[in-house]
């Protein structure tokens, strides 16, 4: 009987995998995490709190924008293809709402379409990153979004 593997959620590039030293006392951020997927709201919230990010997780759009409302984090991830609310109309609701407006998003898809790309922009989201996800675009999309955000608020 095979176990399950956690393996096949992020790809392997062989290289060394940390590039930037991690804060001593853990990064001073919150990541909202808004996927339908148990799988990958795990993985993504082990591999972040374990980089020293403090992780909000959502299992749908909804409850997504309900979070950032509430927590106001520092960065969402979030995915397209979910029931009720998906990632665009959750991501159109937190641009257009004067709280949560600012919130830098990346949007996670295993469907690298140039479409999904452009409407992506389009309603607002800071980044697009495709699965499977390498662990050193994930951090350095989420550095590049933080240091923005730290200089726009300066």
């Amino acid at each position: 009987m095979n176990h399950f593997s956690f393996k096949n959620i992020f790809s392997r590039t062989g290289k060394e995998r940390r590039v930037n030293e991690r804060p001593e006392n853990g990064y001073d951020a919150t990541i909202l995490i808004v996927d339908d997927s148990r799988t990958v709201l795990h993985s993504l919230k082990k591999i972040l709190e374990q980089a020293g990010f403090k992780t909000l997780t959502a299992l749908n759009g909804e409850l997504g924008v309900d979070l950032a409302k509430a927590h106001i984090p520092d960065l969402i991830l979030m995915d397209l293809v979910m029931p009720g609310i998906n990632g665009f109309q959750a991501t159109r609701i937190i641009r257009r709402d004067e709280i949560t407006k600012d919130i830098p998003i990346v949007i996670i898809s295993g469907n690298e379409q140039a479409s999904e790309k452009f409407w992506g922009t389009r309603i607002g989201a800071s980044g697009f990153l495709p699965k499977p996800i390498t662990r050193e675009e994930l951090f350095k999309s989420i550095d590049e979004l933080l240091q923005l955000n730290t200089l726009a608020k300066s």
